[in-house]
């Protein structure tokens, strides 16, 4: 059975919205793309490749899927993200799409609880949920997460898309690894207790 990891880049002040090119996500009035690109390093370049070897799947929301679709598969191969995003399976949460243009991707119709649950039940390895801040929170409600890699940023920027929203209960969760980079970004890896 796989494991669907969370993989988020996300602010100290939990926000996850923009944090690509400027003009990734412009929702609500949001002026501060681009925040991550300052604190990006060797350390987590090596941990974003380390992860590779354990996902099998990826997992997006519509709007995560069509940012990446629209970036990576022009990407060259050498880079080791690029060629692994571009082979692997995508599965995509959506209620509006039909089709989709990148390779190795398909919608998952229905209910997106039983869908995930299904996937899960599809192989070994990890399926890693990059992004889809609207998904996260029904995949929490549904206690479908199996653990959260969180890249915390030293930055507060106020407003924005934040990555937890509220929940029906606390959930508890344990420490597994805490790793700084050299730009002041936690690397913090959680599983649900």
């Amino acid at each position: 059975m796989r494991k669907l990891i969370v993989i988020e880049f996300v602010t100290l002040d939990g926000v996850m919205q923009g944090l690509g090119p400027p003009d990734e996500d412009r929702d609500g009035g949001f002026e501060h793309g681009g925040w991550a690109a300052p604190y990006f390093d060797e350390v987590q370049g090596a941990a974003a490749v380390e992860g590779l070897k354990s996902t099998t799947a990826y997992l997006f929301g519509r709007r995560t899927y069509e940012k990446m679709a629209e970036f990576w598969p022009s990407r060259p191969d050498q880079n080791p993200v690029a060629a692994h995003l571009n082979v692997t399976p995508k599965y995509v949460i959506t209620r509006t799409l039909t089709s989709l243009t990148w390779s190795n991707s398909e919608v998952l119709a229905g209910d997106p609880g039983s869908a995930v649950r299904d996937l899960k039940a599809q192989g070994d390895g990890n399926i890693a949920l990059l992004g889809s801040g609207m998904l996260v929170q029904d995949l929490v409600a549904n206690d479908l997460v199996d653990g959260y890699r969180l890249f915390v940023h030293p930055l507060l920027l106020g407003t924005g898309k934040r990555l937890f929203r509220e929940t029906d209960r606390p959930r508890r969760l344990r420490l597994v690894d805490c790793t700084p980079t050299t730009t002041g970004v936690l690397m913090l890896t959680y599983e649900p207790v």
